[in-house]
């Protein structure tokens, strides 16, 4: 039985990553937003909207702790799961946590390609997306840190790079 969870800022990764590692180590792939998106029949930002930040993180917790119980899966956690409650704790007591970890800059460069599909980042652009994200992950990294494997994500512009890296976290799990 295996659980890993791919913990990291937005635009780190995770799904990418994870879709890929999933099928390399015959586990199943669960996007927690994805999983919390069809229970609920609403996107993160509707709920975020409609619930508040509190409220959401406490449904985060719940369909944390219910994919948790699963066997042999891969999860990629939403950027702020690992921050709230104790939900680094959590996914440390039952599997091994991967945070994929990149530059401010990097970020940067990966979400302002997606950046209207995430709510939080509607209208950031430059200078202005870049301090959001430093201070963002300023806080966010003592969670991240936790993590049991912290691994270098930095490169990740084609394939080869996403295959190089799970490749390389192949050999780490």
């Amino acid at each position: 039985m295996k659980r890993i969870f791919l913990i990291g800022y937005m635009g780190a990764g995770k799904t990418t990553i994870g879709k890929v590692l999933s099928k390399r180590l015959g586990l199943s792939f669960i996007d927690l937003d994805c999983y919390i998106e069809g229970r609920y029949h609403k996107t993160v930002g509707q709920l975020f909207a409609e619930k508040g930040e509190d409220s959401f993180r406490d449904i985060e917790r719940r369909m944390l702790h219910e994919v948790a119980l699963f066997e042999d899966v891969l999860v990629s956690t939403g950027g702020g799961a690992p921050c709230f409650f104790d939900n680094m704790e959590f996914m440390n007591g039952c599997g091994t946590t991967v945070y994929l970890q990149a530059s401010v800059e990097e970020l940067v460069k990966r979400l302002e390609l997606c950046k209207h599909t995430r709510p939080v980042l509607k209208g950031r652009s430059g200078d202005e997306l870049k301090a959001f994200v430093a201070d963002s992950l300023e806080k966010r990294n003592p969670y991240y840190e936790k993590a049991s494997v912290i691994f270098d994500a930095e490169v990740m512009l084609t394939d080869a790079d996403v295959e190089a890296i799970v490749a390389a976290l192949e050999k780490v799990l």
